[in-house]
């Protein structure tokens, strides 16, 4: 990978969002260009497509995780919640102790795999306390801050809003509102959630919408960034569309595209 550009040379970046376990790709996804942008959602809990891939399957088996995959598909949350509080109490384990063990594990492979520089911010099924165990010298981790590469301003905010899934990094309404305030203007708005558009939040496997932030959707109409960045929604009714000047791209799924978006100016 280059160094950050300067003067009049064109820059390049790739981006990605969702990687959910694919360190193999990870390692790759740098190649050709100045800088690699990471929108979060390192961590494989359960994988939609492949049931048998994941920290629960890997507690539970396939079967455990087929069953909380059709609760959650249909939307009975407290029915996925109560048969998951079985399951633990079965195996005999504390809970957090355990999936802070396999985060890790994961997370020692995926950051190793980061290339210099690397930009990221959280996604919403992160554990962001960990990061600073993980992230070496080349990787720098911004949220509700910004950075200048190659001579443009991008800005990054991390994680979710809550929803009934209660992944581990929502924060409120308020909260998520006060970080795209503190990112003010910049050339690129790199977030893990779109901007809350019918088209961009829609999962068409999922058959849901998924939370969208309206303060993005405000500082889009208010700053107008050249990009919107972000990824969050697997399988989006719409994967690019213009809001105004701005070009809003969902950069994921890359655990199961492997391959990284490229910006380049």
């Amino acid at each position: 990978m280059a160094s950050t550009p300067g003067g009049n040379r064109r820059a390049r970046v790739h981006v990605v969002s969702d990687v959910h376990g694919n360190a193999r790709d990870l390692a790759r996804a740098g190649d050709g260009a100045d800088a690699l942008i990471c929108l979060g959602d390192l961590v494989l809990f359960l994988d939609y497509a492949d049931h048998s891939r994941g920290i629960f399957p890997d507690l539970f088996g396939t079967e455990n995780a087929d069953r909380i995959v059709e609760l959650r598909t249909a939307r009975r949350f407290d029915e996925a919640r109560d048969f998951q509080r079985r399951l633990w109490a079965g195996i005999g384990m504390d809970r957090a102790t355990a999936i802070r063990t396999a985060v890790r594990k994961q997370y020692a492979e995926l950051f190793s795999a980061f290339p210099t520089p690397t930009y990221a911010t959280y996604g919403n099924v992160d554990v962001p306390p960990l990061w600073p165990e993980y992230a070496g010298p080349g990787t720098t981790v911004l949220d509700g801050q910004r950075v200048q590469i190659g001579g443009w301003t991008f800005g990054f905010v991390g994680g979710g809003l809550r929803t009934p899934m209660r992944t581990p990094y929502e924060i409120g309404d308020e909260e998520y509102a006060a970080k795209i305030e503190a990112v003010g203007e910049a050339d690129v708005l790199c977030t893990h959630i779109p901007p809350e558009v019918p088209e961009l939040v829609y999962d068409t496997v999922a058959r849901r919408f998924e939370r969208g932030s309206r303060a993005l959707l405000d500082a889009i109409r208010r700053t107008k960034p050249r990009y919107s960045l972000f990824g969050h929604v697997h399988q989006p009714l719409v994967r690019r569309m213009r809001i105004g000047s701005t070009e809003c791209v969902n950069v994921g799924h890359f655990a199961s595209t492997g391959r990284p978006w490229a910006l380049e100016w």
